[in-house]
């Protein structure tokens, strides 16, 4: 083959590689995730709000979702991209029921392959730009982990992400404990998010609780929490306030 024959060839590599784009940042996010353990299992919470830029423009937006028999996922940031992880996770567990060999993934399993995918990504500068919460229940063993667009993951009682972070796990730390109820991790969970909605300008008064037990996955209808917007602090944010601002 002479080199005029792979000029055809060539310009078509090169095209393809001019062509190949990553995401530099994300459009369309979703603010925290909150999950906690409690005494029958696992509790995620998250709002419905999806923010085009600092614009609330969904408020439909759904990111907790059911993994297999055993798991839930709640994720914050892009929602196409994790609309892409659960593409992966659908046909990661198609594979698993494929076998037929009555043994299916449990959190744990989900939990490793979420790291080796995050990170997988981040090595070839093309992230998932998501922080994700997994949580689960399989042989009475309860898992609660979490994972970073880069495949930072840890597992713990309670996890976030987001404000979250910053601002419901200081409350969790003082209030969680291993025998709380349903009952229970259902209010604590919303006194978290009823702050986040306060604090956090991307949340919305609009959320989901996932439930996951020995029985199977439970997620509630939207619902809306009580608020009070009447607090000094609400009414004149600025005062007391140094400087020219």
């Amino acid at each position: 083959m002479n080199v005029s024959d792979s000029t055809p060839a060539m310009n078509n590599l090169m095209g393809s590689e001019a062509d190949s784009q990553r995401t530099l940042y994300p459009y369309v996010t979703g603010t925290s995730v909150v999950g906690i353990k409690y005494k029958d299992g696992i509790l995620l919470a998250a709002d419905m709000g999806g923010s085009y830029g600092s614009t609330l423009r969904y408020k439909t937006v759904e990111r907790l979702k059911s993994v297999g028999k055993h798991s839930i996922i709640g994720a914050s940031g892009e929602i196409s991209d994790f609309q892409e992880i659960m593409r992966n996770l659908d046909d990661l567990i198609l594979y698993d029921n494929m076998w037929d060999d009555g043994n299916s993934f449990g959190p744990k399993e989900v939990h490793n392959y979420l790291t080796r995918m995050m990170y997988n990504r981040r090595n070839k500068f093309n992230p998932l730009w998501n922080s994700l919460v997994l949580g689960g229940v399989k042989n009475g063993q309860k898992y609660l982990g979490t994972v970073s667009m880069i495949g930072v993951h840890y597992e713990d009682n309670h996890v976030a992400t987001g404000f979250g972070n910053h601002l419901a796990r200081p409350l969790l730390r003082d209030e969680w404990h291993e025998n709380l109820t349903f009952e229970e991790g259902v209010k604590l969970l919303e006194k978290c998010m009823r702050v986040l909605l306060y604090r956090d300008r991307s949340a919305v008064n609009k959320l989901q609780i996932a439930k996951i037990t020995e029985e199977g996955v439970t997620i509630s209808q939207p619902y809306a929490l009580k608020t009070f917007w009447g607090f000094s602090a609400f009414q004149n944010p600025t005062a007391g306030a140094e400087g020219s601002w």
